[in-house]
């Protein structure tokens, strides 16, 4: 069910939107107006039961990245919104609202850089244990994979308990992601919303992301 928006919100406004299980979504780039989401299914992806295919975590292991988190969050969401896309669902408006969030420390984007150039990343909104990620963007191949991977990393380590990601498609069936119901989606959703969790609690340098990736890819081999 979609619910029509022709004024704009604050940040706080959008957060409570989130918490209702809602998410905003516009026709295209540039259109000034935006609508509400309230899908009867959600996608979501399993924190530590991500999948990780055999060559991504080789290409992982020879480290092609810089990993940084909240570095270049403005160019990250423009980028999700203007690269190798004809169309995006991210306006103006929406970019503005979330830049808006990022500056309350509440939404994040961890970005990867080749030869100091921004060449993946992905962002998303972080409410209690509940890390909405909304979109990521690739220059070359695979940096918004790596950066996806990291995301789940750093979340699994500060002690986040959801990773929604909205709708389901091709690109994220293959690590994992899967539909659960609205009602179990929002029943979900309240307890791990009332988490005090919070993402920057860990450090934010590549070698703390290394670290941390590490730790992670440890622990899902001792539970296999």
């Amino acid at each position: 069910m979609n619910y029509k928006n022709n004024k704009i919100i604050t940040s706080d406004q959008l957060i409570r939107a989130y918490k209702l299980g809602m998410f905003p979504m516009s026709d295209s780039r540039t259109n000034k107006n935006y609508f509400f989401v309230d899908p009867k299914f959600r996608g979501v992806i399993p924190i530590l039961n991500f999948h990780i295919s055999k060559s991504l975590l080789r290409l992982v292991k020879k480290k092609p990245f810089e990993i940084t988190i909240n570095k270049s969050f403005p160019d990250v969401i423009r980028s999700c919104a203007t690269v190798n896309r004809t169309e995006t669902w991210i306006n103006k408006e929406i970019e503005t609202l979330f830049i808006s969030l990022h500056e309350k420390k509440q939404a994040h984007s961890v970005e990867c850089w080749k030869n100091n150039q921004l060449v993946g990343g992905v962002y998303g909104l972080a409410i209690g244990g509940v890390f909405f990620a909304e979109s990521m963007f690739s220059i070359v191949p695979n940096a918004s994979k790596i950066a996806l991977l990291n995301l789940v990393a750093r979340l699994w380590k500060t002690g986040f308990k959801i990773l929604d990601v909205q709708f389901l498609n091709d690109h994220l069936l293959q690590f994992g992601a899967y539909e659960i119901s609205k009602n179990e989606f929002l029943a979900n959703l309240q307890n791990a919303c009332q988490l005090e969790v919070d993402i920057l609690s860990i450090g934010e340098t590549d070698v703390d992301f290394s670290d941390c990736l590490s730790t992670f890819l440890q622990a899902r081999i001792e539970i296999s």
